[in-house]
């Protein structure tokens, strides 16, 4: 499930209070999409009439909060540069929509608009609709050169796009033109089936007709993902994010819903854990340490090994790591370590991040950068050593930390309170100890 300690203590404040106002009172779903109303305006809350398990799954992903409402680092950055979210008609400093919201909040996307709150099914983020019409991949390298982002980079439908389990319903459609139950394909084989074109009601909740049709070659490969998750330039041309891009250099042979969407009990996990998931985190290394005494001092050897296909971390070029290693006495008390606190200056081979720099040359964040600057992240598949020499004198034990980070300690003291600390703390993904 999506790790707690991040969102959402934001979470329970500005949407929550939009959510409440939205539907407080409301008896019937169909209150939320009826259908006349185009088809990425239904809300997830409808599909959660029958998929109620992976509705929960979702409702608590990055992927349901992720518009700059309800993802309080992309709020930031986005408010610093764009403007704000709850404004119709905002637009960048060059007088173009905002690229973001092909990615971020998608529906909203769809009509032009930039005001999150005007329409539900803006505020959900990326919900089921916004994935589930996603028709054919185009790739997001455009003929005239330029990349073309999130929705731009695909072929959209107005039928819900299946992944061949239960979505291949034409004789059920035939067979069932005098039965609404169908096929089932919900969470229980009871329910009357929306998804044979015909608007049915639940549990007296009226749900529109929601056509789908079969399409594995999208939804069950990483053609969903890339839109939004291959990589992202900067206004000035500079890479940022570049997932996609250390995919493909790694040659896998599994696509990103292997480890992203696992199965279980037969159905993909929509919780879709990433970088806000202490699960997925503490999963995506192999740390361990050997220590060796010898001549009045210990010799550390710390080992890390990425498992991803990608580097670690990616997505986001302010997403770091960094190593914290400690020498305790008999009783626990410190006598040795190799940063007091970041190491960042102390000991930079313990701080794995990407650095932008500007024309010059000099560190600058992502929206001024001109190309990238030095990588120490975790490449795919790498393994690294890291060698240690510590005095021996009163060792008792040597711990091993590794912790991740959705931002450069820089940004942390510049957002300030603008982000939870639960947000920008550090996150323990992996520990060894050895004795001595």
């Amino acid at each position: 499930m999506f790790f707690n300690k991040k969102l959402p203590a934001f979470i329970t404040g500005v949407s929550a209070c939009l959510y409440a106002l939205l539907f407080i009172g409301t008896n019937s779903v169909a209150s939320t999409a009826d259908s006349s109303e185009s088809i990425h305006h239904v809300l997830s809350e409808v599909c959660k009439t029958c998929h109620t398990d992976i509705y929960k799954q979702w409702k608590g992903s990055m992927h349901a909060n992720s518009t700059a409402f309800n993802d309080p680092i992309h709020g930031a950055f986005y408010k610093k540069v764009i403007g704000d979210p709850g404004k119709e008609g905002v637009k960048t400093k060059k007088g173009k929509y905002p690229v973001c919201l092909q990615c971020h909040a998608p529906n909203a996307a769809k009509d032009k608009k930039t005001k999150l709150d005007s329409k539900p099914a803006y505020l959900e983020g990326v919900n089921c609709v916004a994935c589930h019409t996603l028709k054919k991949y185009n790739g997001i390298d455009a003929p005239n050169g330029k990349l073309r982002l999130g929705l731009k980079s695909y072929d959209v439908s107005d039928k819900l796009q299946g992944p061949g389990h239960n979505s291949n319903n034409k004789l059920a459609a035939l067979s069932a033109s005098n039965d609404a139950f169908g096929f089932g394909g919900g969470d229980s084989d009871k329910k009357p089936n929306p998804h044979l074109g015909k608007s049915v009601t639940v549990d007296g909740k009226k749900i529109p007709s929601l056509p789908m049709e079969s399409n594995p070659s999208q939804v069950r490969t990483s053609d969903a993902c890339m839109g939004c998750h291959d990589r992202r330039n900067n206004a000035h041309g500079a890479p940022l994010c570049a997932t996609g891009t250390e995919y493909k250099q790694s040659n896998a042979q599994v696509d990103c819903l292997s480890c992203h969407m696992p199965v279980s009990n037969g159905k993909a996990d929509h919780s879709l854990g990433g970088g806000h998931s202490e699960g997925m985190l503490k999963r995506s290394v192999v740390f361990s340490m050997n220590s060796k005494k010898s001549a009045g001092s210990i010799a550390s050897t710390i080992t890390i090994q990425n498992k991803q296909p990608h580097t670690m971390p990616t997505g986001a070029p302010f997403r770091n790591l960094h190593l914290k290693v400690t020498a305790y006495d008999k009783s626990g008390n410190v006598v040795w370590q190799n940063a007091k606190g970041h190491p960042g200056k102390e000991d930079p081979k313990a701080f794995m991040r990407l650095i932008l720099v500007d024309a010059e040359g000099k560190p600058t964040g992502p929206p001024t950068a001109k190309k990238q600057g030095a990588d120490t992240r975790l490449k795919a598949f790498e393994t690294r050593k890291l060698d240690y020499t510590i005095p021996a004198k009163g060792v008792a034990l040597v711990k091993a930390e590794l912790y991740y980070n959705l931002l450069w300690p820089g940004l942390v003291k510049k957002f300030g309170k603008k982000i939870p600390k639960d947000v920008t703390a550090p996150t323990l993904i992996a520990t060894a100890e050895n004795s001595m």
